[in-house]
């Protein structure tokens, strides 16, 4: 009979600390109810029960000292996720001036883009993120985009360091299109890198090194390729009614950006091993303006510093792309946005129009679902004439 009466005992503070309520650990009804079934069977006394509930108090109370919330509690308030869902529905338009070329029309319906995404404030002074990628037509699957180790100085001083894969602070690429800005489209590069540098509200100063993917002709695969850039912020009080952004950006091998290196890998595919002779220094600069709470405008250049050499089987391809875009953008109310565009490229071939413009509406059906409608007409080098026209529905929680 003792012991049982000890097996009983020890069960009932084993099922104590798994019968609780939202006071972390603290005691329920059902086990002060579980105490007193065992008094009154007489297999405590009334002496023990008190003891034990004490016990139990006391239990609760030490954890709820050391983690009042409770550990998921904990990791809810570090870990901040995010989601988007983009589905488009396309027409396309395309009049060739070769007349051996016969002009197309194309339509698409996809699920143009799905991002999760994760900051989670593990300490201090170190933070977390991570962003999962798909874009339909770019990759088959959920790709990490993003995975950063960031830190700072919190508030000792206004330093951060960032480690893992990321887009460089090369560029801004503002916009309110469905589309990206042709600035983007030249420019932007996402790399494994470091990044260093200072932050506050009114400066931000960054510059890294990285391992690019696009090597000189006989050039070892090595840590090689850097950026510097400055971004200054006008504080919000020094002008009533406006805000504005502006900055300045480098890289030492602007062919290493996202779009250059898919125009090189191409020319690679057709003409056999195509290295870029030299890096070639990157420049990008950019301004934006609020004012008002309702207006908008924006204006980006980026281009190349030097002509871009590519090394072919019996020639050179040479070329010195820039892209720039200028954008007006309008808060009708509460839920509608227009914004119009115009923007241009040199020595970007068929991979970019020479000069763009067009519209956007987007309206915010429900929180966090919005619908935008877009036309933009395009005209390239070659004197090629594209009409383009999408619909997209978004959501985001």
């Amino acid at each position: 009979m003792y012991k049982q009466k000890w097996i009983v005992i020890g069960m009932t503070l084993f099922l104590s600390l798994f019968i609780i309520n939202s006071n972390a650990f603290a005691i329920s009804q059902e086990t002060e109810k579980l105490l007193k079934v065992l008094e009154k069977k007489n297999i405590i006394t009334n002496q023990e029960a008190s003891e034990m509930k004490q016990e139990m108090e006391s239990f609760s109370q030490v954890v709820d000292k050391d983690d009042h919330t409770g550990l998921l509690d904990k990791w809810a308030d570090k870990i901040h996720p995010g989601a988007c869902i983009e589905v488009e529905a396309s027409y396309e338009d395309k009049y060739f001036d070769d007349p051996d070329e016969t002009d197309t029309d194309t339509s698409d319906l996809a699920l143009a883009t799905v991002e999760i995404g994760f900051d989670v404030d593990i300490t201090k002074h170190v933070k977390g993120s991570l962003l999962f990628l798909y874009e339909e037509g770019e990759t088959n699957a959920m790709d990490v985009d993003e995975g950063i180790i960031t830190i700072d100085g919190a508030d000792v001083m206004p330093l951060y360091v960032d480690f893992g894969k990321m887009y460089l602070p090369f560029g801004m690429f503002e916009n309110h299109f469905i589309r990206d800005p042709l600035t983007l489209e030249l420019g932007e590069t996402n790399e494994s890198a470091v990044v260093a540098g200072f932050r506050n509200d009114l400066l931000k100063l960054s510059v890294g090194a990285f391992n690019g993917d696009i090597n000189k002709t006989e050039e070892h695969d090595r840590i090689d390729n850097y950026l510097a850039s400055a971004c200054f912020t006008l504080p919000e009080t020094a002008v009533p009614n406006l805000n504005l952004t502006a900055g300045i950006s480098w890289i030492s091998n602007i062919a290493d950006s996202n779009g250059l290196q898919e125009v090189i890998e191409d020319e690679a595919i057709r003409f056999g091993d195509a290295p870029i002779k030299h890096y070639i220094n990157g420049f990008n600069t950019f301004l934006i303006v609020s004012f008002l709470d309702r207006f908008c405008f924006n204006a980006e250049y980026v281009g190349a510093m030097d002509d871009i050499t590519v090394h072919a089987d019996d020639f050179d391809l040479i070329a010195k792309p820039e892209a720039w875009t200028i954008e007006l953008a309008c808060d009708v109310n509460d839920s509608l946005n227009l914004a119009v565009c115009y923007e241009g490229s040199d020595d970007c071939g068929d991979f970019l129009p020479k000069k763009q413009f067009g519209g956007v509406a987007s309206y915010e059906l429900f929180k966090h679902t919005s619908v935008a409608f877009e036309y933009l007409y395009g005209k390239y080098d070659n004197k090629d004439k594209r009409h383009l026209l999408t619909t997209l529905l978004a959501i985001e929680f």
